[in-house]
């Protein structure tokens, strides 16, 4: 089983042919993929908004 903290989840996304045209033309600007823009644009909304989720940190076990 995939490790919840590097998982992906997928998940359908209908928008309308102008919206996409610009996030098509967008992601083209930045050297980006389609998926990648998305993301990007969804992560900086959280950070924003200050909902981005806290990252855990990794404890290492000292001998």
């Amino acid at each position: 089983m995939a490790n919840k903290e590097t998982s992906t989840k997928s998940f359908v996304l209908r928008v309308d042919a102008e919206t996409m045209d610009a996030i098509e033309a967008w992601a083209a600007d930045e050297f980006r993929s389609i998926n990648g823009q998305l993301q990007w644009i969804i992560a900086e909304a959280l950070r924003k908004n200050g909902r981005q989720p806290k990252k855990r940190k990794i404890k290492t076990e000292e001998k």
